[in-house]
């Protein structure tokens, strides 16, 4: 077990998961807070690096494309300091967390993983139900359905329609812009035979204007993260139903899962552990 505590939060390595929890203090930020824990599986990494500064230096786990939902539903628009795939490290412990990309690295080419983009989603994804409370209204997804309840300062033609409810299957996907603070963001749903982005985020039902407070209104990333998690993977054939598509990969987390915790415990060795999970990665691929 390689493991790096700061109070940016904690990373540790298994040998096939790296686990990444948020710190706690006021300088992490809430996205990163609010979404948690995240088990990320070596299958899902293309790379790690340690890049050493003066005073505080930054780990960062690269994935493969469209091995995350939070990365494909976001595409890259994350602030950095909401990035949970990179930790700031003190400039005393930057032997550890060169130590902790080394320990990775070579998981990964002892492993011989697949490097190009995955053909399944390998990390969860937030949890859900999700919601959260934006400046344009409260979003809400609980695995099945997206609710829209606007707030009083939404547009009146938003209001006037009442409480929007999507079912999963109704979507092609989600369009996530952040609120900079500089811009407007926005959330939008992307209603399959609707005229996406003929109307203004501030008029258009399906969308959510993010035009307030910029750290919360970042949190609407968890819920255009969950819903693209159960939509089919873009890899998928177009024909892939939504729930068959999230439950191949919560097969294969699960499994891995339970691999880790029987290795953690000593009931399998270290050689029982490695066959075990190439095993379960084969069968995947």
């Amino acid at each position: 077990m390689a493991e790096i505590i700061q109070r940016d939060g904690t990373w540790a390595f298994d040998g096939a998961m790296v686990r990444i929890t948020p710190g706690l203090h006021r300088s992490v930020a809430l996205l990163r807070q609010t979404y948690g824990e995240i088990d990320v599986p070596l299958t899902a990494i293309a790379g790690v690096a340690y890049e050493p500064e003066r005073r505080r230096g930054r780990l960062r786990l690269t994935l493969r494309e469209a091995a995350d939902p939070l990365l494909q539903a976001t595409g890259g628009r994350l602030p950095e300091p909401a990035d949970p795939y990179r930790l700031a490290v003190d400039a005393d412990r930057s032997g550890i967390a060169e130590y902790l990309a080394e320990e990775i690295r070579q998981a990964l080419l002892l492993e011989q993983l697949p490097a190009g983009p995955a053909d399944t989603y390998l990390v969860p994804g937030p949890a859900v139900p999700v919601s959260v409370r934006s400046s344009d209204g409260t979003v809400s997804f609980d695995g099945s359905r997206v609710r829209i309840d606007w707030s009083d300062t939404s547009d009146r033609v938003k209001r006037s329609t009442g409480p929007r409810v999507i079912g999963i299957g109704e979507l092609d996907g989600v369009d996530w812009v952040p609120n900079s603070g500089y811009e407007d963001g926005v959330l939008r749903f992307l209603v399959k035979g609707a005229a996406h982005g003929k109307l203004p985020p501030e008029k258009d039902p399906y969308a959510l204007d993010l035009w307030g407070n910029t750290r919360k209104d970042l949190l609407t990333a968890l819920v255009a993260a969950a819903v693209t998690a159960r939509l089919p993977h873009p890899s998928a054939p177009a024909d892939t139903p939504p729930a068959r598509a999230h439950a191949d990969h919560d097969v294969l987390l699960r499994r891995l899962r339970e691999l880790g915790e029987l290795h953690r415990q000593h009931v399998l060795t270290d050689e029982e552990f490695a066959m075990t999970k190439r095993v379960v990665l084969r069968d995947f691929r």
